[in-house]
């Protein structure tokens, strides 16, 4: 219940601020850099291997491109034609997961999750796709009930990609929608149709895939309630067993390529809002169930039985059925997480290959966590994957945080009972602003323009 009496839409005017989407705390524009060092890293991470080997590592493996731009994508890509560049690109990934083995001192790595992310991970020629997980598996033990994953573009997914990467473990697929409007696939340059997406499901579920999920995004340039109506209806019917519906991040001056359209295209306040209260909606009438921030799933799916059970995690690839404290990205801008330590990648490929021909790991920034820094990340974790805090007790911190959270409180979008802060039912669709009151860098700093794409 809205306490204030506030209308939803002078809720959405006073919290569409910039606000990071937490995939990690603190947020990669407030990392320490100039205290980390390349061998900081690689002792934080043979710690954490050491400390953890029962739990297993995550590998992220980042496969940058793409033939065409899609002009509302914000993720690191190198558009071509050119398939020539597959091979070379895979060696550089398989020298760089070699030096992380050399990290390990002779152990073999239990891996309990793989994700292929892009980039466009089905640009690539099957069998370079086995080259490269036969390349990864032979270094290492794989964890019995592990997740292998990967991101494909229904357009140019084909069988032969399903079967061999199924053949190699791989049981969940999440394919790129966004849209199904001819009109805003247009204008965002990304185009596929049902049929097609039909096509790769029925192959899917044919090979024996176990979860597909659909991304959808809500926001886009020329999109209305009729268009995401349409998309989701059209969804439903393929019923997909997870659905990411998330908000565009609209930041030009980090991706020029959204400069394609122009902000009067674009959905926003109350009307984005309204976008995304009328796809869940729909999404929850159909049997899905919300799972943290912008997340669906159908009640056997497994991230919804992490959920339900506490277990639920959160990532730089985004909300995971399972903890893994060693999380280890390679290729390009990967990045990386040690739970006491963040690393990323250089973001060229020119650089990344540099780096790998000169026999040193990519990595170009990172951050060391401090004791503050470890205990707001739980915070921000438990709000973003429970709706609910417990405070530590730690004073002057906490009577901080709490005064933060006022503004959210007396708008009925978050409760405190003595230590215990919950988010509301309203609260759901403003989780980011209230992780930002968490947030002690962000807080400190006041320098959140310009950073961040708006919260709704």
């Amino acid at each position: 219940m809205i306490t204030s009496q506030l209308k939803m839409e002078e809720l959405v005017h006073k919290y569409n601020v910039a606000a990071p989407r937490y995939t990690s705390y603190p947020t990669v524009p407030f990392w320490d850099n100039d205290k980390f060092s390349s061998k900081d890293w690689t002792d934080q991470v043979y710690q954490t291997f050491e400390e953890s080997k029962e739990k297993g590592i995550s590998l992220y493996i980042h496969l940058p491109f793409c033939e065409s731009l899609c002009t509302y994508c914000g993720c690191n890509t190198r558009i071509t034609k050119n398939h020539q560049v597959e091979e070379p690109y895979i060696a550089s990934l398989l020298k760089e997961w070699e030096m992380y083995i050399r990290v390990f001192q002779g152990e073999r790595p239990l891996i309990s999750e793989i994700h292929l992310g892009g980039g466009t991970p089905t640009f690539f020629h099957p069998d370079n796709l086995k080259m490269l997980i036969e390349g990864i598996l032979k270094h290492v033990n794989v964890a019995p009930g592990s997740s292998f994953s990967f991101e494909a573009h229904p357009a140019n997914t084909k069988i032969t990609h399903l079967q061999t990467l199924f053949d190699l473990g791989f049981r969940r697929l999440s394919l790129g929608i966004q849209d199904f409007d001819p009109h805003v696939q247009f204008v965002i340059n990304r185009h596929q149709t049902l049929e097609e997406v039909e096509e790769v499901m029925l192959n899917a579920r044919k090979i024996g895939f176990e979860s597909i999920n659909f991304d959808l995004i809500y926001g886009l340039p020329k999109q209305t309630g009729a268009t995401v109506e349409d998309t989701i209806q059209k969804s439903m019917r393929l019923a997909p067993d997870r659905i990411s519906f998330y908000s565009y991040a609209h930041v030009p001056w980090i991706k020029p390529g959204q400069r394609h359209y122009t902000e009067a295209d674009l959905p926003s306040g109350a009307a984005k809002l309204a976008l995304y209260n009328l796809g869940k909606k729909l999404i929850l009438e159909h049997g899905y169930e919300d799972v943290g921030m912008d997340h669906f799933a159908k009640r056997e799916d497994e991230l919804f039985i992490a959920f339900q059970q506490g277990r639920l995690h959160r990532n730089f690839m985004g909300y995971a059925d399972r903890f893994s404290p060693l999380l280890i990205g390679i290729g390009v801008s990967s990045i990386s997480d040690a739970w006491g330590a963040f690393a990323q990648n250089v973001k060229t490929v020119e650089e990344y290959n540099k780096c790998i021909e000169s026999g040193v790991l990519p990595v170009v920034k990172g951050h060391l966590l401090n004791e503050e820094d470890l205990l707001i990340r739980r915070y921000i974790l438990d709000m973003m994957c429970k709706g609910k805090v417990q405070l530590q007790g730690n004073g002057l911190l906490d009577e901080q945080i709490i005064a933060e959270l006022s503004d959210l409180v007396a708008d009925g979008l978050v409760s405190i009972t003595g230590t215990l802060v919950q988010c509301t039912i309203a609260g759901r669709s403003f989780l980011r602003n209230i992780c930002m009151a968490f947030d002690q860098r962000l807080l400190r700093s006041r320098m959140q323009n310009q950073l961040f794409s708006q919260a709704i």
